[in-house]
C-alpha cells in the first residue's frame, strides 16, 4: 500500500441486533475483501438470536462488545470506536452493516482510493441490491426543496424529479466526491471521524450517515464514492421488521437534520411546514401499513380455515 498510513491490522465495526445468517456471510466474505489481518468488533445492541455468540466461537478474529441496550446505529459505532481507541490507534477503520457481503478486494480498493484522495474523510463502495441493481449510495446533500420533496412525495411518486436528482440515479458510476455516502459500508479516516466527533447520537435510526457526510464536508474533508469496490447489501434485516415504526423514525430524523440546518428564528415557519408535512405523511402511511397487515392476517386465517 502507498502512503495512506494504513497499519497492518484493520478494524471493522459492525452493529448487530439479531442479525441472523447475514452475520456469518458478512464474516466469511471478509477473506475476499482484503489481504490485511482484520479484527471485527461487533457492537451488539441486544441480539436475542445467538448469532453474535456463534460468530465469536467460529471466527477467531471477532470481538463482541455488548452495548447494554439498543443504542441505535451511530451511538453503537461511537461506543466501539471509543472502547477500542480506533481514532488514536489506527489510521483507517471500516463501519459496515452485518448484512453486507464483501466483493473481491473491495476493502483493498477502498484503501487504494484513500491514497489518491488524502482529504477523503469517508470512502464508500458501489452497493448492489440482492436483485443485482445498483443502490444509489452516493448522493447530494438534501436541500430544502430536493431533500424535503424526496422525503415527502418520494414513496408515493417514486419517479419524481426531486428524488432522481437527490439520489443521483441517472449519474454513471465514477470515482468522485459526493455530499454523503451510505452508512451501510464506509471506510473511515480515523482523523476525520475524530475531528467531527463521530456520529451524532441524536439520530437513533436513519439520516446519521447524511449528517456525518455533511459535517465532514463542513470540516474540510471529502466523501468519496469508489465504484470499483463492490459489496452486496441485503438491506433491512432489522429495520424491515416494523415498517410503520421505522417510517416514523425516518421522519423524525429527517426533521432533525433539516431543522438543524435552518435554526434561525425567521426560519421557524419553514420548520413548522416540514414538521407538519412529514407528520401528516407519516400518519397516512402508518395507517395504510397497519391496515395492510391486518388484511394479510385475515387472509391467512381464511386460508387456514379453508384447508381444514
Amino acid at each position: 500500500m502507498g502512503d495512506a498510513g494504513v497499519s497492518d491490522e484493520l478494524f471493522v465495526v459492525t452493529v448487530t441486533y439479531s442479525p441472523g445468517p447475514h452475520l456469518d456471510r458478512f464474516l466469511a466474505s471478509l477473506a475476499h475483501a482484503t489481504d490485511r489481518p482484520v479484527t471485527v468488533i461487533m457492537a451488539d445492541n441486544g441480539s436475542t438470536d445467538g448469532a453474535p455468540e456463534e460468530a465469536l466461537e467460529r471466527f477467531p478474529n471477532v470481538k463482541l462488545l455488548r452495548t447494554g441496550a439498543n443504542l441505535g446505529y451511530g451511538s453503537a459505532v461511537n461506543r466501539a470506536v471509543t472502547e477500542y481507541g480506533l481514532t488514536s490507534g489506527t489510521d483507517f477503520f471500516i463501519v459496515a452493516n452485518p448484512d453486507v457481503q464483501w466483493g473481491p478486494r473491495s476493502i483493498d480498493l477502498l484503501l487504494e482510493a484513500a491514497d489518491r484522495w488524502p482529504r477523503a474523510g469517508a470512502l464508500g463502495p458501489l452497493i448492489q441490491d440482492p436483485d443485482g441493481s445498483v443502490y444509489p449510495s452516493a448522493r447530494h446533500l438534501p436541500s430544502i426543496i430536493r431533500g424535503g420533496m424526496h422525503a415527502v412525495v418520494g414513496p408515493v411518486w417514486p419517479s419524481n424529479p426531486w428524488t432522481a436528482v437527490y439520489r443521483q440515479e441517472r449519474t454513471d458510476p465514477s470515482e468522485r466526491t459526493v455530499g454523503w455516502l451510505s452508512g451501510s459500508c464506509l471506510l473511515m479516516r480515523a482523523e476525520a471521524f475524530s475531528a467531527v466527533t463521530g456520529f451524532d447520537e441524536r439520530y437513533f435510526m436513519y439520516m446519521e450517515d447524511v449528517d456525518l457526510g455533511d459535517r465532514l464536508g463542513r470540516a474540510g474533508w471529502r466523501n468519496v464514492y469508489v465504484p470499483s469496490a463492490e459489496v452486496l447489501h441485503a438491506k433491512g434485516h432489522s429495520t424491515g421488521r416494523d415498517p410503520a415504526r421505522n417510517l416514523a423514525a425516518h421522519h423524525v430524523s429527517t426533521y432533525t437534520f433539516l431543522a438543524d440546518r435552518h435554526p434561525k428564528w425567521w426560519q421557524a415557519p419553514l420548520r413548522w411546514t416540514f414538521r407538519g408535512a412529514l407528520g401528516a405523511r407519516s400518519t397516512l402511511v402508518v395507517r395504510s401499513s397497519l391496515k395492510s397487515r391486518r388484511g394479510s392476517r385475515k387472509s391467512r386465517r381464511a386460508q387456514a380455515k379453508g384447508r381444514r
